[in-house]
């Protein structure tokens, strides 16, 4: 029970590891500490400290450490090898719901929306000035930009490229060897940024260039890093003829073993929801909501505050139905 923890003995997410991921071990608890044991060392990881623990092919966990990593606000999630899919998910480390309320009003809200959709087009535009473009406009230029990157990729490899093809539900059995293998490594992205999304609280169905899907904010956020990770591998791996799924699969997990792709999407994900002077707020602010006052405290009766406020006209009368019963003398 993860509200059994005391927030003051909690770290903040913000000054969390972001996520350690495990694999082939067995997970179990000492005291307030995760242990990480496989045939070769032991390690001890203090629960409070990971802001998401990604449990991997071959490893197994205890109901002890799920509860340990409950109690500290730390997000579970079931996936791929070295992350690359995510199967499942625990609980958020988020104390509150801060972030995805956030996240809610600003796609809500049109001005908003746009105001976020321009800073996420703004990050795979260095240098160009955004800030006017409608939808419209940002969709057109991200289409160019698009296409642009994936005639140098085909030039610089000599793959030819004829277009992008794949079938809605069935990615890897349509179009050539890199449109299969596009298919199979922007799956692997999206494991990655569902995952960090997940584990920051925020909600991956709410998107805002994309929309009407589940995962629509994991493919706003998988976008913002293809043209730097997946489009050159495929096409990499197509001049090499590797061009099973199993082939993008294993060199996406090469490509991003040293963790730093999951601190940028979380910091990104932050800078497109957070203002310069918000952060995460990691406590459950157990709160009943008000039309008058916004939010009043939780866990309290508040009958008698209602009773305080009845006058002296005021009544309570509990009726029931009238029934026409014969009168019986006693």
């Amino acid at each position: 029970m993860w509200w059994l923890a005391n927030p003051q003995d909690l770290h903040r997410v913000s000054d969390r590891i972001s996520s350690v991921y495990v694999e082939r071990c067995h997970i179990d608890r000492d005291d307030n500490a995760v242990v990480l044991v496989n045939r070769e060392r032991t390690i001890r990881v203090p629960a409070a400290m990971i802001a998401t623990l990604l449990v991997g092919p071959g490893a197994r966990i205890t109901t002890a450490a799920v509860r340990l990593l409950a109690d500290s606000g730390t997000a579970l999630c079931w996936v791929g090898e070295k992350g690359v899919r995510l199967y499942a998910s625990g609980i958020g480390p988020s104390r509150g719901s801060q972030l995805l309320l956030q996240q809610a009003y600003l796609v809500t809200r049109t001005k908003e929306r746009l105001a976020v959709a321009r800073r996420m087009y703004d990050m795979r535009f260095p240098g160009e000035d955004v800030s006017t473009l409608t939808m419209q406009q940002l969709r057109g230029r991200e289409g160019a930009r698009v296409k642009k990157i994936y005639r140098t990729h085909s030039a610089r490899t000599g793959v030819p490229w004829d277009g992008r093809l794949y079938k809605p539900g069935q990615p890897f059995e349509t179009g050539d060897d890199v449109n299969r293998l596009l298919s199979a490594g922007h799956s692997c992205l999206y494991g990655i940024c569902h995952a960090a999304i997940v584990g920051l609280g925020a909600s991956p169905g709410l998107g805002f260039v994309h929309t009407g899907g589940a995962t629509s904010f994991v493919l706003d956020i998988a976008d913002l890093y293809k043209a730097e990770y997946t489009i050159p591998l495929a096409f990499d791996l197509t001049a090499k003829g590797l061009t099973t799924e199993r082939d993008a699969r294993t060199a996406f997990r090469d490509r991003v073993a040293d963790g730093k792709l999951m601190t940028r999407i979380v910091q990104d994900i932050k800078t497109l929801l957070l203002s310069d002077t918000n952060e995460i707020i990691d406590q459950d602010a157990h709160e009943l909501w008000d039309d008058n006052l916004g939010s009043v405290p939780g866990g309290i009766n508040w009958a008698a505050d209602y009773a305080d406020n009845l006058d002296g006209t005021s009544f309570i009368g509990v009726t029931g139905p009238n029934l026409d019963e014969p009168k019986v003398d006693f």
